[in-house]
């Protein structure tokens, strides 16, 4: 009986059962106190989507870091097709004691027109330049693009006196893609091209190349967020057509042809991005033959333009 009054007395001293305990003093309130609303996933280390922003951060650092640089275009060829294109460029190198032939010639004589500075390296570093690409004795130093801010394509459409016309690409990955669809922007009259920041082909010597130096006629900018400035432009009384294999309309009844217009076009693969596709005021399909894979975006652009630069005209809207 005795050890069982010691052992209830020490049960009442530690509290660990009903009955008298040692007060907290109130140290356990503050220990209590909420620590306000949970954060975001991605504002918590640790967390999937947190590493998931770091990783995507990261990766456009590093794309801003490399956009800064200048590029250098190698090969005898798209040497030769890049200065023939209008590529502005700062530097011509020439690997000391090649082979000269009928290439090499047009490349010296071309940039020597166009002011260039022609320099004759040490092959080694041509290849430490080139990150030991195929250069055949040729490299061509392109400086880092200069884009346009949005409100400046809009104030380049206003001085032309004519109906706004402007095309933007919603994750066009392919520099060939996105050089062939300002091709085809300049010559159907567009007043320049709009860019969004992330996941998106950007002006490199490639992307110049297959522009044929249109890049450098037309302006080019780039919005830090696609779907908040195709709004401001929607607000400004633009359009919005967004061109989708699924979309509301054929071509064939683009009623909006005539109007202010921003034409959208979608990845080469997803095509429109789910928020882009709901701001646009209308989507437009191209009707193809059966069994006839989709178009690419940059032809897609092309065939759209060309019946909206037809519209206008019979509209007298040009």
């Amino acid at each position: 009986m005795a050890g069982n009054s010691r052992r209830q007395g020490a049960i009442r001293k530690t509290g660990t059962k009903k009955g008298a305990v040692v007060g907290s003093g109130g140290q356990r309130r503050k220990a209590l106190e909420g620590k306000g609303p949970t954060p975001k996933a991605e504002d918590r280390p640790g967390h999937k989507a947190y590493r998931s922003a770091n990783a995507a951060t990261k990766r456009d650092q590093a794309r801003q870091k490399k956009a800064d640089k200048p590029e250098l275009i190698a090969g005898r060829n798209p040497v030769v097709e890049a200065l023939r294109a209008g590529v502005p460029a700062t530097a011509l190198y020439v690997a000391l004691n090649i082979e000269i032939d009928d290439r090499v010639n047009d490349a010296v004589r071309l940039a020597g027109d166009k002011g260039i500075s022609i320099l004759e390296i040490p092959r080694e570093e041509l290849d430490r330049k080139t990150n030991r690409a195929v250069h055949q004795g040729l490299g061509l130093q392109v400086p880092p693009f200069e884009y346009a801010h949005p409100d400046d394509l809009m104030a380049a459409a206003r001085n032309s006196g004519e109906v706004p016309l402007f095309v933007a690409l919603d994750g066009v990955t392919d520099p060939r893609n996105l050089g062939a669809v300002i091709r085809s922007a300049a010559a159907f009259g567009a007043h320049g091209v709009l860019l969004p920041e992330r996941r998106s082909a950007g002006m490199t010597a490639v992307a110049w190349r297959t522009s044929a130096g249109t890049a450098a006629k037309l302006p080019i900018a780039v919005a830090t967020n696609l779907t908040r400035q195709l709004k401001a432009w929607a607000n400004d009384g633009l359009m919005l057509v967004g061109l989708d294999a699924d979309g509301s309309v054929d071509i064939d009844e683009l009623e909006l042809a005539a109007d202010p217009l921003v034409i959208v076009l979608g990845s080469e693969g997803r095509g429109l991005s789910r928020l882009v596709r709901e701001t646009c005021d209308a989507t437009v399909s191209i009707p193809m033959a059966a069994g006839v894979e989709s178009l690419n975006a940059s032809v897609a652009a092309g065939v759209l333009l060309a019946e909206v630069a037809r519209r206008r005209r019979l509209a007298g809207r040009v």
